[in-house]
């Protein structure tokens, strides 16, 4: 199965503040809130969304093909995806723009405040995906410039590509007939639990009326694991890893996507998919970094084997080792 992702290429700025955000809020001042956050640390580190999911397809041994739009200053993070198992004919380099930039904040309880700024992610419009069509067998919409996202579904579904739609981070720039116009007809939605419900509010359909919109409804819980619902179906809840030493929270909703995506590839039932995203969440939330982390196959699955059985674990062991 040849999967592409699409959406965005960055470059993420980490920092930690060592107290509570919320502990600096005071409710009846809320509307002119004015704070700065000394951090005690700053790490540079390669991100995206696209780019962390293709990252975590490469180090599970497929080879996906990255598509969106990157600065002149890509040349070192090209080669280090390369060397990851990624695809990056894809990619193409702005003129006139950096590469994206993601700026994130974290604190002791792992509530994190961010600002992106796009870059030449802002050219993403301008990518066909119709060029892809007999190419790829499924193709993944992340968040990206919110007018590129429109005509990346838009073409799909002209061109009858099978496609996944992630709109997590630009969830807040659309309204209510773009998120209809960017889910209906996915073969999968990925959301996050907040994301989920305000997906549902913006759309103005109900949790059921939401997933007979799309074909399979993948939802992340945190520290309760996922939850995959399906037209006239039982939802499959699966738990989250157990004995978890979280570093830092950035990228695991793209390990996730990376692990559960991996699994559909390999023609995996939706309960391991959700399995494997939860595994490889994990190993992201327990490193600084999007991409920082490594898959060791005989670590993996005894950690797969104590968390969902053994008979789980051959399952992912014969395909990934």
């Amino acid at each position: 199965m040849r999967i592409a992702v699409t959406g965005s290429i960055a470059t993420d700025h980490l920092m930690t503040f060592p107290g509570r955000f919320t502990d600096q809020l005071i409710p009846d001042k809320l509307d002119k809130v004015a704070l700065s956050f000394l951090v005690d640390t700053l790490e540079i580190r390669r991100g995206g969304v696209a780019a962390n999911i293709a990252f975590g397809l490469g180090c599970l041994g497929l080879r996906p093909l990255l598509v969106g739009t990157a600065g002149t200053d890509f040349a070192e993070y090209r080669g280090w995806l390369r060397g990851h198992g990624v695809d990056t004919a894809g990619v193409r380099e702005s003129a006139l723009h950096h590469t994206a930039r993601f700026v994130g904040t974290t604190d002791a309880v792992m509530n994190q405040i961010a600002s992106f700024y796009p870059g030449a992610m802002s050219e993403d419009v301008d990518i066909d995906l119709g060029e892809l069509a007999g190419q790829v067998d499924l193709i993944l919409i992340g968040a990206s410039d919110p007018d590129a996202m429109l005509r990346f579904t838009a073409q799909c579904r002209e061109h009858q590509i099978p496609f996944a739609a992630d709109t997590s981070w630009q969830l807040a720039r659309f309204d209510g007939g773009q998120v209809r116009q960017l889910v209906t007809g996915a073969a999968y939605l990925f959301c996050n639990e907040y994301e989920a419900t305000l997906t549902e509010h913006k759309s103005g359909w109900t949790a059921d009326q939401l997933t007979e919109q799309v074909g399979v409804r993948v939802t992340t819980l945190g520290s309760a694991g996922a939850r995959v619902d399906r037209r006239g179906r039982p939802p499959i809840i699966v738990a989250a890893v157990p004995d978890v030493q979280p570093q830092e929270p950035t990228g695991a909703g793209d390990a996730f996507r990376s692990g559960f995506l991996a699994a559909i590839a390999w023609g995996l039932s939706l309960e391991r998919a959700a399995q494997l995203g939860n595994m490889m969440a994990v190993h992201a939330l327990e490193t600084t970094g999007t991409q920082e982390y490594s898959l060791k196959p005989a670590n993996v699955a005894e950690r797969f084997a104590a968390a969902y059985g053994e008979l789980a674990a051959q399952e992912i062991a014969r395909h990934f080792s």
